[in-house]
């Protein structure tokens, strides 16, 4: 540790790789990279172990980066063999197998463990491993440190407005080290008042074990040229500070010390005391922080009596050195202004941005989400049924209880029609072929379209059209005859008019005892009399049921203007309640052929018309000469490349 050139951890190019990433320490880590201006980020890659990969944006000053993250440290490492610090930010629980994974990769030189609460036996592993292989482990319970201008780790120095405020945008000529990583900051503020500033720090932690002591950083900072003097933040508990006593005498350290232990308030304790750390202990009496205090008085550091008086024998030091021209103060630079984030620039009234998206029919934001206003508790509350939760997000207001009622029968109605139609039958397929749920219901919905669903849409629309129009039922189905449309809601493959639809007497008694007016499903009826005349199956089904009942509802609820009105209808409202009310069966489709644990289904050949028989031999001929051709196209291609 104390050889000269293992003495600086750190430079401007010093690059890291972080362990179980964490978005603000590593947003601040390139914040710093920012202020000290750097060309390189220090965040090299992140690692995230099961992870598949990919990247995630932070900022790099003004612009905006993407960090690559590996599945392992080892698939790191290879892919960045320069970045020689390694930053774990795993738990106490696995932050040991980790750092032991690192402390045995060469090109890894610093290992920094910010987890509380690791095993001291796994501590002291770690310790023996990093020994071994001549590594320098920074914590467990760290906060890191900060090179001033260079490099700084995780949380290291607070915010951006404390890092400019203490100079540590570039650096000084003071080394600095503590076992306590809050006061680490209050000394960067010190040292920026009293010197030129910091040029290292680090904080090794105050427990019974550090990865690091006082001394190792100490011994460390002799052997850098631009530290002039150091200042050591020790505490009760303990021998590290001793060791700093003992290269003292011995001459290894001869740049100006300045020290305080702290704990000195033990002493009115009656017994031994736990203070904060894991090694700060009111033992014995060596341990304490008046003996090492004066020991290291006696060793010829700069010591003062209290903490408060600790900048002023910092300044004394410092004045001293540039008064006997051994030192010349680092000039200040002014920090670059530092981007503001958008939505601290947005909070703090600084900016106005556009918005991508709009939503006005619930918000998320709140103490729990709410739609059309309504807080979701309430409708739990208050026992909100199905159908009012679907007018509340479809149509951003409460229904009379009828016409949702009308939604949910709607609903339970078209949930599912069996097997063989198109959804189903495609939902199950997917199931079938081994699909996720999501993948099976999607397949089964992709077939709603004109053909299938969407007859309940044109039948609201047509039935409207023609009946606030004034026209006659046989003025009507004449019409769309002349326009070669047919009649959607007309017409059904089984039942017939000795055969009634249940479903759709249900709801046509259901409107008549509840729905003040059911002008559009009378005039419904009124063309099923017409058609009726033609054929016996040409009779109002369900879909053309459920479209004039629709149209009835929202008028008669009187919650809507005619140009909304017009509006649900033209945006497909009705074949929204379709996919609404069809996901349900499809979902039991998919889940049913699951339980079974059906086979791949093979569609059955005697189910298909084989008709390449069929073709002339005029078409036969033009196929197989087409084939030639191709081929030929082919090798030609190929000689020519």
């Amino acid at each position: 540790m104390a050889s000269p050139q293992m003495a600086q951890l750190f430079s401007r190019s010093t690059q890291a790789l972080i362990f179980n990433y964490k978005p603000n320490p590593v947003q601040r880590m390139l914040d710093f990279d920012f202020l000290a201006r750097r060309e390189t980020p220090s965040v090299a890659g992140l690692i995230n172990v099961g992870s598949k990969g990919g990247f995630e944006k932070v900022f790099f000053g003004t612009k905006e980066i993407a960090v690559p993250v590996y599945a392992s440290t080892q698939d790191a490492v290879r892919a960045h063999p320069n970045a020689d610090v390694f930053i774990n930010f795993a738990s106490f629980r696995s932050a040991y197998q980790s750092s032991l994974e690192a402390l045995e990769i060469p090109s890894i030189r610093v290992v920094v463990i910010i987890a509380e609460g690791v095993p001291e036996a796994d501590v002291k592993k770690l310790i023996a491993v990093s020994k071994k292989k001549g590594k320098i482990l920074i914590g467990p319970a760290t906060v890191g440190g900060v090179q001033a201008g260079a490099f700084k780790i995780g949380d290291t120095a607070g915010t951006v407005d404390n890092i400019i405020s203490c100079k540590l945008h570039r650096p000084g000529s003071v080394g600095f080290v503590s076992k306590s990583g809050g006061l680490s900051n209050e000394c960067y503020n010190i040292l920026s008042r009293t010197t030129d500033g910091l040029f290292e720090g680090i904080a090794v932690r105050g427990d019974a074990f550090p990865g690091t002591t006082l001394a190792d950083h100490v011994i460390r900072f002799q052997h850098i040229p631009q530290v002039k003097m150091i200042v050591v933040l020790g505490e009760l508990g303990g021998t590290d500070e001793y060791e700093i006593v003992e290269a003292m005498k011995k001459g290894v350290i001869t740049k100006p010390i300045c020290a305080w232990v702290s704990g000195t308030c033990a002493k009115v304790f009656p017994s031994e005391v736990q203070f904060g750390h894991a090694g700060a202990k009111s033992g014995g009496m060596a341990e304490s922080a008046e003996a090492k205090n004066q020991a290291l008085r006696d060793a010829g550091a700069h010591v003062p009596t209290s903490f408060e008086e600790l900048p002023d024998t910092i300044g004394k030091v410092y004045k001293d050195l540039v008064n006997s021209g051994k030192h010349v103060p680092v000039q200040d630079i002014p920090a670059p202004e530092m981007p503001m984030d958008i939505k601290k620039a947005m909070k703090a009234g600084k900016i106005r941005a556009s918005t991508n998206i709009i939503c006005t029919i619930s918000d998320d934001r709140g103490e729990e989400p709410t739609y059309a206003g309504i807080p979701m508790s309430e409708m739990i509350e208050q026992e909100y049924s199905v159908g009012d939760v679907l007018a509340l997000l479809w149509f951003k207001r409460q229904l009379p209880k009828y016409a949702t009622r009308f939604l949910e029968m709607c609903l339970i109605i078209c949930a599912d029609h069996g097997p063989c139609v198109s959804g189903a039958h495609n939902a199950i397929i997917a199931a079938r072929a081994g699909k996720d749920l999501v993948s099976c219901v999607a397949s089964g919905l992709l077939t709603i379209g004109p053909r299938f669903g969407g007859a309940i849409d044109d039948a609201a629309r047509d039935f409207k059209a023609a009946c606030d129009a004034g026209m006659a039922a046989d003025e009507f189905v004449e019409s769309m005859k002349k326009l070669g449309k047919r009649i959607a809601g007309i017409g059904h493959r089984i039942k017939t008019a000795e055969n009634p639809d249940k479903r759709v007497q249900l709801l046509s008694e259901y409107a008549d005892r509840h729905f003040p007016t059911t002008k559009y499903l009378n005039f419904a009826k009124s063309v099923e009399a017409y058609t009726l005349t033609k054929s016996n199956n040409l009779i109002l089904n369900v879909d053309g049921c459920i479209g004039a009942l629709f149209c009835d509802f929202l008028v008669s609820s009187q919650c809507f203007t005619d140009e909304e009105i017009q509006e649900v209808l033209d945006i497909g409202t009705m074949n929204g309640l379709f996919v609404q009310a069809r996901t349900i069966g499809l979902i039991g489709h998919a889940l049913d052929q699951k339980r079974l644990k059906q086979p791949l289904y093979r569609h059955p050949w005697d189910d298909i018309l084989y008709a390449e028989e069929y073709l002339t031999r005029e078409q036969k001929e033009e196929a197989r000469m087409s084939g030639n051709k191709s081929q030929k196209d082919f090798v030609e291609m190929q000689l020519r490349s």
